[in-house]
């Protein structure tokens, strides 16, 4: 079994999920490396942030430097040098911002690169991330932005479900997990339909799809609650793309294990801070003599070393090293959220733990685009 369930409070669970590269302990959270890269931070700087897993991107490691390439160096472990478990989304969201011609073979897209046409199948999404040697490759899925009509949705929902199944029945490697994606928008009766007919292809875990995409927090909630009920729940469960701090807490409260997204360190390289008592930005005039860290409760290495002060100079200078100490700790912060998670859950305190991290803070919004 790849997940295994190890504590439950409510809907709330955590759990271990195994992979050839190790365990990840969940719920928990992904950096977002998609080039091979979080940017601005190496692999010891992830190590020593105690992240475990972290994820690359389809789209954009096929066409620079190439998927044949990586695997001629060892693959992605090899590559870029980690040795944890690496899940690569299969560049479904990348493909479908750049508004493609979508057939039910495959989508044909304008590299971001070079103008080039590419031609991008269910089956060879499969095959690129088999090069690249994830430990969890993602299917090729048909992705609608909301609001959007209903039939628009159910008709992208159900080639996303034909896309899964022929993503299976490519599917080669075997020390390689495969995720199909549910999809429905925010729609109870076709977020049902997928999940259901995803969880009677039996595979390892599964993503959940179409969120974080304009949706309200509620009807995140509902879609939520008509996938988990459709889902084994011996099974992992990712969300894609969610990761402000409300939203990672309502989404564990539900019952999901894994999440990723660019939030914090895209936050960082603007000058914005996560913390316990809400987010903020550096460049405000109040930081510059400041010589308290940005948080007295953070143990990171930005916030054990550096003043407010200093990092709002790097910040207002456009110092590069900015960018790399506030990605630290806004990793830092979010990997702490839920490590308390964890905790909470297997306390049986996590209803009370969620309520006061957010009554602590006020959050400036959310991010959710690719790196």
């Amino acid at each position: 079994m790849s997940w295994v369930e190890r504590a439950r409070d409510g809907s709330a669970r955590s759990g271990v999920f195994s992979t050839k590269h190790g365990d990840v302990a969940t719920p928990n959270f992904m950096p977002v490396g998609t080039r091979a890269s979080v940017k601005a931070l190496d692999s010891t700087d992830l190590e020593l942030l105690g992240a475990t897993m972290v994820l690359a991107n389809t789209y954009h490691l096929m066409l620079r430097p190439g998927d044949e390439l990586i695997a001629s160096l060892g693959g992605l472990h090899g590559f870029m040098n980690w040795n944890g478990p690496i899940l690569t989304d299969s560049g479904g969201y990348q493909v479908f911002s750049l508004n493609p011609k979508i057939g039910e073979e495959g989508v044909t897209f304008r590299s971001t690169y070079d103008g080039a046409e590419v031609y991008l199948t269910p089956e060879r999404a499969v095959s690129v991330q088999e090069n690249l040697g994830a430990d969890v490759a993602m299917q090729l899925d048909e992705l609608v932005g909301l609001p959007a009509p209903r039939d628009v949705v159910a008709s992208a929902m159900r080639r996303s479900l034909r896309w899964a199944e022929r993503s299976m029945a490519a599917k080669s490697r075997s020390d390689q997990y495969l995720f199909p994606i549910v999809q429905g928008g925010t729609d109870e009766e076709l977020r049902g339909e997928s999940a259901r007919k995803l969880a009677a292809l039996d595979p390892p875990g599964f993503g959940i799809g179409g969120l974080s995409v304009g949706e309200s927090g509620q009807d995140r909630t509902v879609a939520l609650r008509a996938t988990v009920a459709e889902l084994p729940a011996t099974k992992v469960r990712y969300v894609m793309g969610l990761g402000d701090t409300e939203g990672l807490l309502d989404a564990i409260g539900h019952g999901m294990d894994l999440f990723d997204c660019v939030w914090p360190t895209r936050l960082a390289r603007h000058g914005k801070v996560l913390s316990a008592g809400g987010d903020f930005s550096l460049r405000g005039h109040a930081h510059r003599a400041d010589p308290e860290p940005i948080d007295r409760e953070c143990g990171c290495h930005t916030c054990s070393h550096y003043s407010r002060a200093y990092l709002r100079h790097l910040v207002t200078t456009k110092e590069l090293a900015a960018h790399r100490l506030l990605s630290i700790h806004n990793l830092a912060y979010t990997f702490s959220v839920v490590s308390g998670a964890r905790k909470a859950i297997a306390a049986g305190s996590f209803a009370a733990y969620q309520q006061n991290v957010v009554a602590l803070r006020s959050p400036e919004g959310s991010g959710t685009d690719e790196e």
